[in-house]
């Protein structure tokens, strides 16, 4: 059976985007669903040097995890029209573990203007590592949330089709 991995992106500790990923974390297990929970705010991930970072714990211990996964939901904040450099960081950090996953977007951003942001950082993935991107994700400014709740139930269906769909297209590929 293929494994799953959802990793929030986020260091901010009210993060709109860990609250989406949250969500699709808890609507896989409750599917059933193999699946693993990062948060790459909790490992200590050094900057990519291209050189000494590869061996640091952290990195080791991401790169092992995004390995281990057919599927990845990546819970991402968008800052400046862009996905937020942490989320970066982390693919340059993990490497080759990222070759042929199956990855799927939950981004959170203050406004609609950044909407197609995240295609830069998925073109990466496809490019690069050969991953087969899911050509829906969820998007949700900050109307959607209210404190530590997700009040627009829209996105929260989103978040569940999309955790979905990252079951199916894994599955799909992987037979």
């Amino acid at each position: 059976m293929p494994k799953y991995l959802v990793i929030s992106t986020s260091g901010n500790p009210d993060s709109n985007s860990r609250r989406i990923g949250r969500v699709a974390l808890a609507h896989l297990r409750k599917r059933n669903v193999d699946c693993e929970w990062i948060d790459i705010s909790e490992m200590d991930l050094p900057l990519c040097d291209a050189d000494q970072c590869y061996g640091m714990p952290g990195s080791k211990k991401l790169s092992t995890a995004i390995k281990a996964a057919d599927g990845v939901l990546v819970a991402a904040p968008i800052y400046n029209y862009d996905v937020a450099a942490a989320a970066k960081n982390m693919i340059e950090l993990a490497g080759s573990a990222w070759e042929n996953k199956v990855v799927g977007f939950l981004c959170a951003a203050g406004g609609t203007a950044s909407y197609m942001s995240v295609m830069a950082y998925a073109n990466s993935l496809m490019l690069d590592f050969r991953c087969v991107i899911i050509p829906r994700f969820v998007f949700a400014t900050s109307d959607a949330f209210d404190g530590d709740n997700i009040t627009d139930k829209k996105i929260i269906a989103r978040t569940e089709i999309v955790a979905d769909e990252l079951v199916r297209f894994t599955k799909a590929l992987r037979s």
